[in-house]
């Protein structure tokens, strides 16, 4: 989830998440590629620090990966294997990886080094009630959005057909142009196109099914008098962030926790309000962090609307069964504090294990850590591309909003399975 859901000068922001179907294994032995992704198997000397990992807590993460895992084909006997063994005990948590993975070096293009990134799960004050103090509400999904899976094919139509196959769903309807009693018509062209998503968010108008609302239109109230409102909020920036996050904890008048996770999405890509700022000249390069766009807020709350409709996209949330624990990630377990990343699925099967060597934000001390793929975001994208979960709270925040280092990765999956073909 965490969600989550791009940003490559403000390194907190990615949206959360849409779980991804694994891809088939390839039946290659040698180095294989996915796009512009290659993969050669390396031994595990080649990780850097791997001798000194701390390897209790990476292990934990694995074993929670595996309630998924465990069903693809081969990693069943390697599940099963992890269950059994104790954190406690480093030395054979290491020596199982170490007879039981092939570590692969990810490259994209010519380049073994990407963008590594941080995000955070927040917390927020706020009430079940809307009150001076609590004005800013937290959206469930609005009855009227409405998805539409489309293919490069059908995007390249200038009109298309739907009808209704659920509530919240239409399909297209083969070889029609013209709608008839219960279709709509669309234009592929009047959605947004970030040349990979494959489902258009829209609304019906009269017979036409259209976009969905703006994050402007809908700062307005503009389709969300159909959305369940979970909660009212202080703060509109920490909004904004728990928008950017996917998911985080808000906590209630009682002292109770409620946490929320994403749920849908109006359709629109996210565009970096940090980019924004550097270009209109309002702040440098090094200052474009979660951290310096709050700062800058503070200075010219005035333009705090302006800035913030920059980004079209608006998330949607629903509340989460858990108040306790990390939050869910697109693989559908909870997150692990610093040992959890979101990755780009199509180069990264979710669930698997990833080496990582990066810095820590804003030094060069070596981050190097047996990381887990358990989590996906629209900002996150490239087989070299990553977002490391810091966990909950204030410093957590601190550490995710100030990342933006180069890393490597290697992607361990067990012998016998090979990396997206």
């Amino acid at each position: 989830m965490l969600k989550r859901l791009l940003l490559l000068l403000l390194p907190l922001i990615w949206l959360a998440a849409c779980s991804t179907a694994p891809r088939a294994p390839t039946s290659s032995s040698g180095p294989s590629f996915g796009g512009n992704a290659r993969y050669a198997p390396v031994g595990f000397d080649q990780l850097p620090d791997w001798k000194a990992q701390q390897s209790g807590t990476t292990l934990l993460a694995l074993q929670q990966s595996c309630k998924t895992l465990q069903r693809r084909a081969g990693w069943g006997p390697v599940c099963s294997e992890a269950a059994r063994l104790s954190p406690d005990n480093a030395a054979m948590v290491r020596q199982f990886f170490e007879a039981r993975f092939v570590p692969w070096q990810l490259r994209d293009g010519a380049s073994n080094t990407g963008l590594i990134t941080g995000y955070y799960e927040p917390l927020l004050a706020g009430s079940r009630t809307r009150s001076a103090r609590t004005p800013y509400p937290v959206y469930g999904a609005p009855i009227d959005l409405l998805s539409l899976d489309v293919s490069a094919a059908d995007r390249a139509h200038s009109v298309l057909v739907a009808r209704r196959a659920g509530a919240k769903r239409l399909v297209l309807v083969p070889g029609k142009t013209s709608a008839g009693a219960g279709e709509f018509e669309l234009s592929p062209t009047d959605f947004a196109n970030d040349g990979r998503g494959k489902t258009l968010k829209g609304r019906i108008d009269g017979n036409r099914f259209v976009p969905y609302y703006t994050r402007a239109q809908i700062a307005q109230g503009q389709g969300v008098n159909t959305a369940q409102v979970l909660a009212w909020v202080e703060n509109p920036v920490e909004l904004f962030f728990l928008q950017v996050q996917g998911s985080g904890r808000i906590q209630l008048d009682d002292g109770s926790f409620l946490r929320v996770g994403f749920a849908d999405t109006n359709g629109y890509p996210y565009q970096s309000i940090g980019k924004w700022l550097v270009n209109q000249g309002q702040m440098t390069l090094g200052d474009a962090s979660m951290q310096g766009i709050q700062d800058w807020i503070a200075r010219n709350p005035s333009r705090q609307d302006e800035l913030f409709n920059v980004n079209p996209s608006y998330i949607f949330f629903r509340t989460l069964g858990h108040p306790e624990g990390g939050p869910l990630g697109a693989l559908g377990v909870p997150l692990t504090d610093g040992y959890s990343i979101a990755v780009d699925p199509h180069y990264i099967p979710l669930g698997s294990p990833v080496y990582l060597s990066t810095t820590y934000p804003l030094s060069t001390q070596p981050l190097n850590r047996l990381m887990h793929a358990q989590d996906t975001g629209t900002a996150i994208r490239g087989a070299l591309r990553a977002d490391f979960f810091w966990g909950y709270g204030t410093e957590a925040g601190m550490y995710a909003g100030r990342m933006k280092q180069q890393g490597s990765l290697w992607l361990l999956l067990p012998k016998g399975v090979n990396p997206p073909a």
